[in-house]
């Protein structure tokens, strides 16, 4: 029964190693999406962050869109809702 034992120790390792490498991939990950916002807001582009990255540029303008164009959208959302209750 002892490799059994050492098994079930194995297993417990690598799940608590899972665990470990997991936690640490969120908090990089949350990092480079708030950076991609920074320097989206900073004047970065997608394409050119997406060099830096490795990334697609399509993923890059997902996670960091244009914050001028996301405020129009959002003013004209407004302006057309405010049109159709006139109406």
């Amino acid at each position: 029964m002892s490799g059994m034992d050492a098994l079930e120790k194995e297993i417990q390792e690598a799940a608590v190693s899972r665990q470990q490498a997991e936690e640490a991939f969120l908090q990089a990950d949350a990092k480079l999406k708030d950076l991609l916002v920074k320097g989206r807001a900073g004047g970065l582009g997608p394409s050119q962050m997406a060099k830096l990255t490795g990334f697609t540029r399509e993923w890059v303008a997902k996670i960091a869109p244009d914050p001028k164009r996301s405020r129009q959208g959002a003013i004209q959302r407004r302006l057309d809702r405010l049109s159709s209750d006139d109406s």
